[in-house]
């Protein structure tokens, strides 16, 4: 149920990044609430895939699913 509740806050931001060509797969949930997602796309080698990271995709998640600590990238 986590996990479907992530899928549908990144449905929220994927529309943004496929606008410049890149996009975001959920890799992983762990129980201590960090969300592992990968960079596809143009965001995969994008100097600036940090920011989209910790000021668009986590910051949406956290406000959609309360129980997200934290978002990493792999």
């Amino acid at each position: 149920m986590l996990k479907d509740q992530i899928e549908d806050a990144l449905n929220k931001v994927r529309p943004s990044l496929q606008a410049d060509g890149g996009d975001v797969e959920l890799v992983d949930v762990d129980e201590g609430g960090v969300v592992k997602v990968k960079l596809t796309g143009a965001c995969g080698g994008c100097p600036m895939s940090q920011m989209t990271l910790k000021m668009g995709i986590e910051k949406v998640l956290k406000q959609n699913v309360p129980q997200i600590n934290r978002v990493e990238a792999v």
